[in-house]
């Protein structure tokens, strides 16, 4: 048995170099004779720039350059590349509009933050110094912030060659069935949502080192991505206009990425293109106030929703209307992430004859909206599971049996059928029964009594969601052994972000080639290394990249065969590898001639032809996977002040097989943290008026804290994904898709005394109170 071996509950090997300082984030990365970048911002949302005037600021001590759009025009720079504008089509199947995201802003800024000028100095405050030396002469215009009001008619124009802010319009389904099974319903339920914007808020700011070597005519670029692949080929394609093969993009270790690190943004082609022209490294680290101004923000929605049921309970049709905020540019999956992202996963894990779904996206005069963590899924069930909790308070049918009703059954996987998911596995009912018996849901309304005596609200809410990983592409991984270290290096194309990768990846190659851990070494972050990479993202890492290991030391093991063939004279069919249980080694099956993995490494060294005992691999995955769980939330309300705590939250998950509990526990933990600080208090707050950014620090903007969390009951019924070898699925950002609805369920559940029926999110003590007021006042 291979000493923490695949299944076992390893402790992270990445942990111990991260908590004692000894992390190499991109900001600890510099480079001789480095000059330092800072980016002036545009103080309006929207704005045309008359003049910029940059004597003084070139001629402050210590600047090396000033750059404006027009430089930026002049030098032929290009754009912020925005491939999802071409994914999707209208309805009526014309093409979207697509904006333009100059690195350096030309004539018009759109949002607060826009970059309007990059100085380059010796030293960052001098680089500051610098920007308060520019004269540039602004001609205000009037902005939007609200994301319904964008449409209204005589809302300000973002984009006046568009002639209105409709970004798109699009839909998924026939409009006139869902009017059909409506109209043919026993009963209705409809509700008005709001899905609120949220800050993404890494712990590590973005930062970039550019380095251009003039000699080799070629750059590199150091930056925390969640994907170095993606960012050297869309800067290098759209922003810089070179041949991919003349960017290298590194990334080493990442303080937090959840989808917003993915991007590229202009100061990361910025810093190239200055260094560049400088003839010096050029290195930009933003700040905590920066990245409230520029880091793409998620969510924000405006939904209206209704489901259609029979007189038994059962589902008939589900219709979505969504209006999405995309901000004053179409981001770089913008676009995407309200539309084709959660394409389907508005029926949940029901039986739904019927689902019709229109986005319509706009722009508005604010930071660009994108992808954060669960993308378009967790607004989704968001959705469907409001609908349900309060379809069945309506029919006064239970919780969970209207779920059960409802559920498709594990004795029909794999299922497909009308506008339900395709799901290849899963046993919804299972994971709801139990997530019931240990909340101990049947003794909820003792407790309930209880706490009314003592002057208390609690309210218990339900969620069933279902997340859907991404599939339909590649990645790719190196295994190369070092003789001389006894080490096996191994490189992969995703990139970590503090998920755990390391951990992972170093438990499956154990496992494989039947090593101890501490001989497993995990590299990240090169795009010279591998050929391609998917990045992380989507919750699709450990099936891609095991997949791609399991290529590759499948090659590594079948090279070693033929040299440990010539080396024991035998034919390479009578060769076997034997690893675990303290040997790996290449052996004659049947005799105990063997010789060490490590010994045949060092043959491969010697030989020139060979060089090295290494394998390539690839892996493709064509199948999503359906990680889906139930959770129920218990909370208590102090009707007195509003206060409110979450008494008790239980996690029931199917992620397939689990190759790490620890792993799983602390994504499951850490993503419903993420969902329930959006449904308590999380939200980017915008003057409509202005566009400026109300909640523009931490000292406005509400994070949740540890005291803020009771300690999450969660367990597991794996059920094993069909669509993969390893039977797995993703648990990356399955907490977060879940979370907010069981907490709001729960807090309606509680407000049922005053006769609420619905809440939007963030939820706060002032408007609990508010609302509790208004309730008693409707009383007397």
């Amino acid at each position: 048995m291979v000493k923490f071996g695949v299944g076992q509950p390893m402790r992270r090997v990445e942990d111990e170099r991260l908590i004692t300082g000894k992390g190499r984030y991109t900001d600890d990365i510099s480079l001789d004779g480095q000059a330092h970048a800072y980016m002036v911002r545009s103080p309006h949302a929207n704005a045309r720039i008359v003049s910029i005037d940059t004597a003084d600021a070139k001629a402050s001590a210590g600047v090396l350059a000033v750059f404006t759009g027009e430089d930026a025009k002049r030098e032929g720079l290009g754009i912020v590349a925005s491939p999802a504008a071409d994914m999707l089509k209208n309805s009526d199947g014309s093409s979207i509009f697509k904006t333009t995201r100059h690195l350096i802003a030309q004539e018009f800024v759109r949002y607060a933050g826009d970059t309007v000028a990059v100085i380059v100095a010796e030293t960052l405050n001098q680089a500051r110094d610098a920007a308060d030396l520019l004269v540039i002469d602004y001609e205000a215009l009037p902005a939007v912030a609200d994301t319904a009001g964008a449409l209204a008619p005589d809302a300000p124009v973002v984009w006046p060659e568009l002639g209105s802010n409709l970004a798109y319009d699009w839909s998924l389904g026939e409009a006139p069935a869902a009017a059909a099974a409506m109209k043919a319903a026993h009963h209705i339920t409809k509700l008005n949502l709001i899905n609120n914007r949220i800050v993404v808020a890494a712990m590590e700011p973005r930062a970039a080192l550019g380095n251009y070597d003039k000699a080799r005519d070629h750059y590199t670029l150091y930056s925390p991505s969640q994907g170095v692949h993606s960012q050297r080929n869309y800067i290098a394609q759209f922003s810089l206009n070179i041949p991919v093969e003349k960017l290298r993009v590194v990334t080493e270790d990442v303080g937090g990425g959840f989808g917003m690190k993915t991007f590229v943004y202009p100061e990361y082609p910025l810093v190239l293109f200055a260094s560049r022209m400088v003839g010096r490294p050029v290195k930009w680290t933003g700040d905590r106030s920066d990245a409230f101004l520029t880091d793409s923000q998620g969510r924000d929605h405006v939904t209206e929703a209704a489901l259609a049921l029979d007189k038994d309970g059962k589902i008939l049709a589900v219709e979505v209307s969504t209006i999405a905020n995309l901000g004053g540019y179409q981001s770089q999956f913008g676009p995407f992430i309200p539309s084709l992202a959660p394409r389907g996963m508005h029926v949940g894990v029901y039986k739904v004859p019927v689902l019709y779904n229109r986005v319509r996206a706009v722009y508005t005069n604010t930071v660009p909206v994108d992808a954060y963590r669960g993308a378009g899924r967790p607004e989704a069930s968001y959705v469907i599971e409001r609908l349900m909790d309060k379809a069945a308070r309506e029919l006064g049918i239970g919780q969970d049996e209207i779920r059960m009703r409802n559920f498709i059954a594990a004795s029909e996987m794999p299922y497909k059928g009308g506008a339900s998911l395709p799901f290849d596995s899963g046993d919804f009912a299972r994971n709801l029964t139990d997530a019931f018996k240990q909340s101990d849901v049947a003794g909820f309304e003792a407790r309930r009594a209880a706490a009314a005596s003592k002057g208390k609200l609690i309210g218990q809410g339900v969620s069933y969601y279902v997340e859907r990983t991404a599939a339909g592409m590649s990645d790719y991984a190196r295994i190369a052994i070092d003789a001389d270290s006894g080490i096996v290096h191994v490189w992969t194309g995703q990139q970590t972000n503090g998920q755990g990768h390391e951990t992972v990846w170093t438990q499956f190659l154990a496992t494989r080639l039947g090593l101890d851990v501490e001989k497993i070494k995990v590299h990240l972050g090169d795009s010279d290394i591998l050929p391609g990479g998917a990045g992380t993202g989507g919750s699709k890492a450990v099936y891609l990249v095991t997949g791609a290991i399991g290529d590759a030391s499948d090659k590594l093991i079948d090279k070693g065969r033929e040299i440990a063939a010539n080396e024991l004279e035998a034919a390479k069919a009578d060769i076997e590898y034997r690893g675990g249980d303290g040997e790996a080694v290449f052996a004659v099956v049947g005799t105990d001639k063997k010789i060490d993995l490590f010994q045949v490494a060092r043959l491969a060294e010697a030989q020139p032809d060979l060089g090295e005992l290494a394998g390539d691999g690839e892996y493709s995955q064509k199948g999503n996977t359906f990680p889906n769980g139930a959770h129920i939330c218990d909370v208590e309300i102090d009707p007195e002040t509003g206060t409110f705590k979450i008494t008790r939250f239980v996690a029931v998950d199917d992620f397939g097989h689990i190759l790490n509990p620890l792993i799983v526990a602390g994504q499951v933990h850490g993503g419903i943290v993420q969902g329930l600080g959006q449904a308590m208090g999380e939200h980017a707050v915008f003057d409509n008026e202005t566009g400026q950014l109300v909640t523009g620090s931490f000292m406005d903007y509400w994070m949740p804290r540890a005291d803020d969390m009771p300690s999450f009951e969660t367990s597991y019924n794996e059920i094993p994904s069909t669509s993969n070898a390893l039977g797995v699925k993703g648990a990356g950002e399955a907490g977060t898709v879940g979370a907010p609805a069981a907490f709001i369920n729960a807090i309606i559940d509680a407000l049922k005394p005053y006769g609420v029926d619905t809440v939007d999110m963030p939820v706060t003590p002032m408007k609990l109170w508010n609302i509790i007021q208004k309730g008693r006042k409707a009383a007397e």
